[in-house]
């Protein structure tokens, strides 16, 4: 019997792959547009790109983290037909979503997060969208205190400035106008596949920030006395 050949098979492994391939690209794409429905402005943002960043900058310090663009402020947008045009002219590209306009968002280590999450799921308060930033942050969407009447009630801040600082603030940090957020579906250096993933997605309504500021300053305050109580304890009794 003459032996089939394996070209046929290996043409269909090809043209399945990059069926899923063109799947995940319309998911991908489905859940930026999503997010604009919702009044999230969006502009490109670098991805990974082997071990580093697939920016031209030696050493960048925020691989895969920060927008293509210095004007990134001005390019970001709602209008569908501007994000799928930045889809196919970077295709791999993480996006992120400036916020101060229509949203802010509370951002949380990833431990002081999902306490806040249990916190919050058993109480009154309600809360919106939250997406996970693997490894380490969570990050809660609020209603925006960001474009008051009054500009004398807009408060500038450090934080919001220089969102990638984590370094320096690695506790809760608020953004505000001037500031941004990967946003879902985005690749992160370090991380598993799931990347920075919606747990609740942008349908949700809004939240006032206020509302939901006690629960997460607790979680985080929680998390630093739990941190400060196991060094303690590996450090043993003093003399």
């Amino acid at each position: 019997m003459e032996r089939d050949s394996r070209f046929p098979r290996w043409l269909r492994r090809g043209a399945r792959g990059a069926a899923a391939g063109v799947a995940a690209a319309r998911a991908r794409e489905g859940l930026l547009l999503a997010a604009a429905e919702a009044g999230f402005p969006l502009a490109p943002a670098a991805h990974p790109l082997d071990y580093g960043c697939s920016c031209d900058r030696i050493g960048c310090p925020s691989p895969g983290r920060h927008p293509l663009s210095l004007a990134w402020a001005t390019q970001a947008t709602t209008d569908p037909d501007q994000i799928g045009r930045w889809l196919r002219v970077h295709p791999d590209a993480n996006f992120i979503t400036a916020t101060g306009r229509a949203h802010d968002v509370l951002d949380l280590p990833a431990a002081a997060g999902y306490a806040a999450l249990e916190r919050l799921s058993g109480g009154a308060e309600t809360f919106g969208p939250v997406a996970v930033a693997d490894p380490d942050r969570v990050l809660f969407f609020t209603a925006t205190r960001g474009t008051p009447d009054d500009e004398d009630e807009w408060w500038p801040c450090e934080l919001d400035c220089h969102p990638e600082t984590l370094d320096e603030h690695p506790g809760l940090r608020w953004h505000c106008r001037g500031s941004y957020v990967l946003l879902p579906p985005s690749r992160v250096p370090g991380a598993s596949e799931a990347g920075v993933r919606w747990l609740r997605g942008p349908e949700h309504p809004l939240p006032e920030p206020l509302t939901l500021l006690a629960a997460l300053t607790d979680a985080c305050g929680d998390e630093l006395s739990g941190r400060g109580a196991a060094r303690e304890a590996e450090a043993g009794p003093r003399r």
